[in-house]
């Protein structure tokens, strides 16, 4: 079964800086890791009710748990981090693991 490791990002001030870190450095070194099966961005284009206003979510999809634990462990998944760290996503972003609950299997 996948699971999929997803971060949420909060509306940065300057969306269009933003964007250009996010997918100039983190995104190719994000593809760089190890066990990594997909890289699914989304633009939030919409929110109807919540707070705060999201503005990106990306999903990281992986084999399985253990794939994920042993990719989190190598030298290019603390690549991404740092970078992610040294231009402010940092303070944005939210992070989570989930994978497909049985409840809901089509």
């Amino acid at each position: 079964m996948t699971v999929s490791y997803f971060a949420l990002y909060r509306t940065p001030e300057d969306p269009a800086a933003f964007e250009q870190h996010y997918f100039g450095s983190h995104v190719p070194l994000v593809e760089r890791t190890p066990g990594l099966l997909e890289n699914r961005v989304h633009r939030v284009t919409r929110q109807f009710v919540g707070e705060p206003s999201w503005f990106l979510l990306a999903e990281l999809v992986f084999e399985s748990p253990e794939a994920m634990e042993q990719a989190f462990r190598t030298e290019e998944w603390a690549a991404s981090g740092a970078d992610l760290r040294s231009w402010g996503g940092m303070e944005l972003v939210t992070m989570f693991a989930a994978e497909p609950h049985p409840s809901a299997a089509g």
